[in-house]
């Protein structure tokens, strides 16, 4: 059996939408896998839960994230090659963001998406090694992938907790996962412990002097002076959010299934998961801002890692920002670019009578909404021996309506429902 799990990130919207941006785009081939399959939808994680990128991921490649989740901070960690010491050390998972340094509103949480990988990175290098000045407190910065970065925040002698409230105000804490606000006043939160003990309020108050050291650093930085000259926003502040002290114990992949995964990703929380579950990687090397997609590369290394593994993940990123962003127009133009540069040639670059075909999505990112919602997402499946159903276009609306397999009312269901079918 060969399988290319294929995960288009936030493509969905809302069935609220008039039309939604898989409804608009034109996507033949796309819908051709919709159209020659069995589809269906699912809720990621459950029914009214909007989950984030991590637990969305853990969820569709069949763990519970409820079970398994230890916050996305180690997740990112992982995909970032940063160690850190369980109970004295917790990682963040951290956006450089724009904010007036009097008041600490945020004027853009993403700085505008403007910021440069390289950029990023000189400005982590600043605050890096920070003494806290408090319960021997110091912290590590690693900036990834544009504005976004890893923070871990550790102790040389106090035990720290990850039971701490983000102080980016748009997520909330649900346990340990954290789900999007909708809406949300726009400065940035005093981070508060989630439990009465001594481990999350030290961690808490830590967490607290790290922010507003980092503002003071990161508002006069050189990087930051050359962008306000060029007009463009200061990454001047740094959002925490999704703590975790603990790297989850979780099952490998090939173990749960007998089979060999592979992953090809860009974004370090897919590469950390991919590496948790220890599924053979291939990186993508993340684009700088407006730099174009080579989705060529895409595909070589989804065929390099076919020739190695049973299943291959692909986690496109492409849609989801125009989501976040409410820029519907764009989202649809990338849906298309997708469906034209690498679909279309991954189409005609496989054996279909020796190969499937599970495409999906990790969550909706509606435009409408600016950021993701806990809508049902669609998937299809294109299989040699899977019989077609009366789903004509990869849509929210078509699979769920008229899809055979119906809603799914967890994601981790997804995968062994199709690997078992796909072995029959």
């Amino acid at each position: 059996m060969k399988l290319i799990y294929l995960v288009i990130d936030g493509a969905p919207d809302s069935l609220k939408d008039e039309i939604t941006s898989l409804e608009k785009a034109h996507k033949p081939h796309l819908d051709e896998i919709a159209r020659k399959g069995k589809c269906g939808a699912m809720y990621v994680i459950a029914e009214g839960i909007a989950p984030e990128s991590d637990t969305a991921v853990l969820s569709i490649l069949s763990y519970d994230p409820f079970k398994y989740y230890t916050g996305r901070g180690p997740i990112e960690a992982i995909g970032a090659d940063i160690d850190f010491k369980e109970g004295f050390e917790v990682a963040f998972r951290a956006n450089f963001a724009t904010i007036d340094p009097k008041t600490l509103k945020i004027i853009d949480r993403r700085v505008g998406r403007s910021l440069t990988s390289w950029e990023a990175k000189e400005l982590a290098k600043a605050i890096d090694g920070m003494e806290l000045g408090a319960y021997e407190g110091y912290v590590k910065v690693k900036a990834t992938v544009a504005h976004r970065a890893v923070v871990v925040i550790g102790s040389r002698s106090y035990r720290l907790s990850g039971e701490v409230e983000n102080t980016d105000p748009a997520y909330k804490r649900k346990g340990r996962i954290s789900i999007a606000v909708k809406d949300y006043e726009p400065y940035i939160r005093t981070s508060k412990p989630l439990i009465n003990n001594v481990e999350a309020k030290i961690t808490a108050e830590l967490v607290n002097i790290f922010t507003l050291k980092a503002i003071e650093i990161l508002e006069d930085h050189e990087i930051n002076k050359d962008r306000s000259r060029r007009g463009l926003l200061k990454a001047n502040a740094i959002l925490l959010r999704d703590a975790g002290s603990e790297i989850p114990r979780i099952e490998p992949i090939n173990k749960k299934f007998n089979l060999k995964f592979g992953a090809i990703a860009e974004m370090p929380v897919e590469l950390g998961i991919a590496k948790l579950l220890n599924m053979k990687v291939e990186r993508i090397r993340p684009r700088e801002p407006g730099e174009k997609v080579n989705y060529n590369t895409w595909l070589e290394k989804t065929l390099k890692l076919l020739s190695k593994c049973d299943v291959v993940y692909v986690h496109i990123k492409g849609p989801d920002e125009p989501g976040h962003d409410g820029n519907f127009a764009l989202k649809v133009n990338i849906l298309e670019e997708i469906d034209r540069e690498y679909i279309k040639k991954l189409l005609e670059s496989i054996d279909l009578d020796q190969i499937s075909i599970l495409v999906t999505s990790d969550h909706a990112t509606p435009p409408s909404i600016k950021s993701h919602t806990s809508d049902p997402v669609p998937f299809a499946l294109l299989a040699p021996k899977i019989k077609p159903d009366d789903a004509s276009k990869f849509t929210e609306r078509e699979c769920l309506n008229k899809g055979a397999y119906g809603l799914l009312d967890h994601g981790w269901k997804l995968l062994p429902l199709i690997i078992n079918q796909l072995l029959k």
